[in-house]
């Protein structure tokens, strides 16, 4: 079976309104190309100053999930909400990423376990642990398109957690992100490229483009991309907002699994 996946790519502020327009918009258009599953980057619905975003952090009820289900529901697709700002505590919130089903039903969400904290250069200093609890579990859903693996951006850069991912029988890795500029251009598709072919899995990374408001802090590196299970780069975003499509075969990741058996050769 095979089916299109859209990747969206945005450039998201603290305008939350404007950003559910844009991811809105792009959805649709996905959803009129035909893709059947669509997922959207980290930081959708907010990307702007970080009390801010702890201040307006909403439950898995509140109104960005509700409009994302409603959306899901009207086109019939499968839909991944990339991350939104879930509440947590009166200093902290989650850093969430939510499945929908063609029926608006929620499928999973999975919080973010691995938070960016870094002192990379003047460029590339941040705190995400600031304003960001971590999650603890990792998450697989079981959909008729197949069997997805949930993570969220600085995840990437943790292959252990997709080892168990494909242990809990994920096909296909979501990583929506939001790379800054100066990381992105050097370990953006490296590490991406890694997962696929360690995992012997699709990998769908929609990702935040350009400059948002969020203190001055961010500039990101955008070039959402899919991948196929020999990592092989299949579907890209241009430059600015807009869509990577690609076309995701689940017998290919069988055939790719049965040609080189890594899984079962593990010796250690």
């Amino acid at each position: 079976m095979s089916f299109l996946a859209a990747a969206v790519q945005l450039t998201s502020t603290s305008d939350a309104e404007a950003n559910w327009e844009s991811a809105r918009s792009l959805i649709e258009r996905a959803a009129q190309n035909g893709a059947r599953l669509v997922a959207t980057p980290e930081n959708t619905n907010f990307l702007g100053p970080h009390r801010r975003k702890v201040e307006l952090a909403e439950s898995l009820e509140g109104q960005t999930c509700q409009r994302f289900s409603e959306l899901a529901a009207r086109h019939g697709l499968h839909l991944l909400l990339g991350s939104f700002n879930e509440r947590g505590d009166s200093e902290r919130c989650y850093n969430t990423s939510v499945l929908f089903g063609p029926s608006g039903e929620m499928l999973a969400f999975y919080r973010k376990i691995h938070l960016f904290d870094v002192d990379v250069s003047p460029e590339v200093s941040f705190t995400e642990s600031a304003t960001i609890i971590p999650g603890e579990e990792l998450v697989t859903a079981e959909t008729n398109l197949g069997i997805l693996g949930l993570s969220v951006c600085y995840d990437v850069r943790f292959p252990e957690i997709y080892r168990l991912l494909v242990q809990k029988g994920a096909q296909i890795l979501t990583v929506p992100s939001a790379f800054t500029l100066m990381t992105g251009k050097d370990h953006w598709y490296a590490l991406l490229r890694a997962r696929a072919i360690e995992c012997q899995s699709y990998v769908i990374a929609p990702a935040q483009v350009g400059k948002h408001d969020d203190e001055g802090l961010r500039h990101s590196y955008g070039h959402s991309v899919i991948i196929d299970p020999w990592g092989q780069v299949i579907g890209t975003a241009s430059e600015g907002p807009g869509l990577a499509f690609a076309e995701i075969d689940l017998e290919r990741v069988a055939a790719v699994r049965e040609a080189m058996p890594v899984e079962g050769q593990r010796r250690l």
